[in-house]
C-alpha cells in the first residue's frame, strides 16, 4: 500500500539519500538535486513537499516552490525534483506524487505551475509548453506550464522569464 503524505522534519535525511539515489546516473542530472531540497527546505521554500511512503520506508518525494514571472511572484510554482526510488520508478510513484502536489497547489488557491522535464512524461498531467513563458538555456518544449486559473502575477496570462528560487542554486 502507497501512502502520501507531507514531509516531516524527520524525513530530510532519508529524502536526501532517495534523491542522490534516484538521480545518480540520469543523464539529464547536475547531481545537485539533493542540495536543491535541502536549500528549499532550509529557505521555508518547500510550498508541497510530498513523501511516497511503502512498508513504513519513503520510497518516492516531490517538490513544489514558488517561482517568479519577470520578478513578480504571484501564485505560480516549480515542481520539482521528483525522485522515486530506482528500483520502484515506472510503477506509477512519481505520477501519484504529482497528482497529489498539483491537487494541494490548486486547493491553496494557487494560479498555475512550471516544470522542466520531459514533454511526453509531463504532458500526461496537463502540462504544455508556452512560448510565452521562457526559461532561459534550455530548449523551450522542455518548459512548460499548467495553469489553474489562467492568470498570471499581473492578472493576465502569465508571460515573461520564469525565474526558481535561489536554492536551485544550490550545490553548483
Amino acid at each position: 500500500m502507497l501512502i502520501l503524505r507531507p514531509e516531516t522534519a524527520t524525513d530530510a535525511p532519508a529524502i536526501r539519500a532517495l534523491t542522490d539515489a534516484a538521480f545518480k546516473d540520469a543523464p539529464h542530472s547536475g547531481g545537485t538535486e539533493a542540495a536543491i531540497v535541502d536549500a528549499l527546505r532550509n529557505a521555508g521554500a518547500l510550498t508541497v513537499s510530498l513523501v511516497a511512503v511503502q512498508e513504513g520506508v519513503i520510497v518516492g518525494h516531490v517538490a513544489f516552490s514558488p517561482v517568479t514571472i519577470d520578478g513578480r511572484s504571484g501564485g505560480w510554482f516549480g515542481l520539482g525534483p521528483v525522485s522515486v526510488e530506482s528500483i520502484r520508478q515506472r510503477r506509477g510513484i512519481g505520477g501519484a506524487l504529482i497528482r497529489e502536489g498539483l491537487r494541494r497547489l490548486v486547493a491553496m488557491g494557487a494560479e498555475g505551475c512550471v516544470v522542466l522535464g520531459e514533454p511526453a512524461y509531463y504532458s500526461r498531467f496537463g502540462f504544455v509548453a508556452d512560448s510565452r513563458l521562457r526559461y532561459p538555456g534550455v530548449p523551450p518544449e522542455y518548459f512548460q506550464r499548467l495553469a489553474f486559473t489562467g492568470t498570471g502575477p499581473a492578472g493576465t496570462d502569465p508571460e515573461g522569464e520564469v525565474a526558481y528560487h535561489p536554492g536551485f542554486g544550490a550545490g553548483a
